[in-house]
């Protein structure tokens, strides 16, 4: 943790909780007794990418804010065969046992990025506890890599780096760790550069991320998308799991996702209850770049 980003998280208590052999770090906060909310960041963040979101709703929701196993303050996993300790299953049991441990045995869970496809997992493996969910420019990975062309090689070329053998991209990445995360910050935002993210926030990030074993563990985070995690996608697709909570869908216009899938028609199929969205004007950072707008729209469907 650093004190740079504690003001930000005023009236939240932030703690390294014991889950699943390791610890995961989250700040816990809002209304005292008011509905759980869960919100999962991507890659290469942190929960500090909340921070104005979690302003907006701590007076309407009980609201958890970790760090995914491998990112931030969370323990970084000694390595198992295919990847299994950065798989999808793997991060959200961790969160499944988070909120149990937090007294919520149901509850609601937004995920961006890399925490939508947890998200996705959570409500998967553990349909009783999800009450609700919100999935952030992202389309279902399975998709995604069914219909890999040219572009989207291109677009998303860290998907088919950061998954080759290790040390080849941790290397590569660890030469000058914080030109790669500024660029991948940058590149994604739909502002422009880094207009998105604020100087206390890159300065967390730079932190958790410029290191060696948390380079790593999100190579191993996309290591397992591509090889354990597509193995228990298609096995809940071949057993007809689907998605049971009424989920809402938002991604951004100028995104990788909106010019080459239609992610609320891949959602829609991947639910057996209500899925509603919409695309946003603005790039990949959505939290971040709409903050009053999300939680607004948070509050509408987390609390309907």
């Amino acid at each position: 943790m650093t004190a740079e980003i504690e003001p930000w998280f005023a009236g939240f208590q932030g703690n390294r909780f014991p889950v699943n052999g390791i610890r995961i770090f989250a700040r816990v906060g809002g209304l005292l007794g008011g509905p759980p909310l869960l919100l999962l960041h991507g890659f290469p963040q942190t929960h500090a990418m909340w921070h104005r979101v979690a302003k907006e709703l701590a007076p309407h929701f009980a609201l958890v804010i970790p760090d995914l196993r491998g990112y931030g303050d969370s323990d970084k996993p000694a390595d198992l065969p295919r990847h299994v300790q950065q798989s999808k299953r793997s991060m959200a049991h961790d969160m499944a046992e988070l909120m149990r441990l937090l007294g919520h045995d149901r509850f609601a869970v937004a995920g961006h990025d890399r925490g939508g496809r947890v998200a996705h997992r959570l409500a998967l493996d553990h349909a009783q506890r999800v009450s609700r969910l919100c999935l952030i420019d992202i389309a279902p990975t399975l998709d995604m890599y069914d219909a890999t062309n040219m572009y989207f090689a291109r677009a998303y070329y860290h998907w088919f780096h950061l998954i080759q053998p290790a040390p080849l991209p941790e290397r590569m990445i660890g030469a000058c760790a914080s030109f790669y995360l500024h660029t991948k910050l940058g590149g994604w935002g739909g502002k422009g550069g880094l207009l998105h993210v604020e100087d206390r926030a890159l300065a967390e990030y730079e932190r958790c991320f410029c290191h060696a074993a948390a380079i790593h563990s999100a190579c191993e985070d996309y290591r397992a998308s591509a090889d354990i995690d597509l193995e228990h996608d298609r096995i809940s697709r071949e057993q007809g799991q689907r998605i049971t909570c009424d989920t809402l869908v938002i991604w951004a216009k100028d995104g990788v996702v909106n010019r080459l899938f239609d992610p609320l028609a891949l959602w829609q199929a991947q639910c057996s209850a209500q899925v509603s969205g919409e695309a946003w004007q603005g790039g990949h950072f959505v939290p971040e770049e709409y903050p009053q707008r999300l939680a607004s729209r948070f509050r509408e469907f987390f609390a309907e």
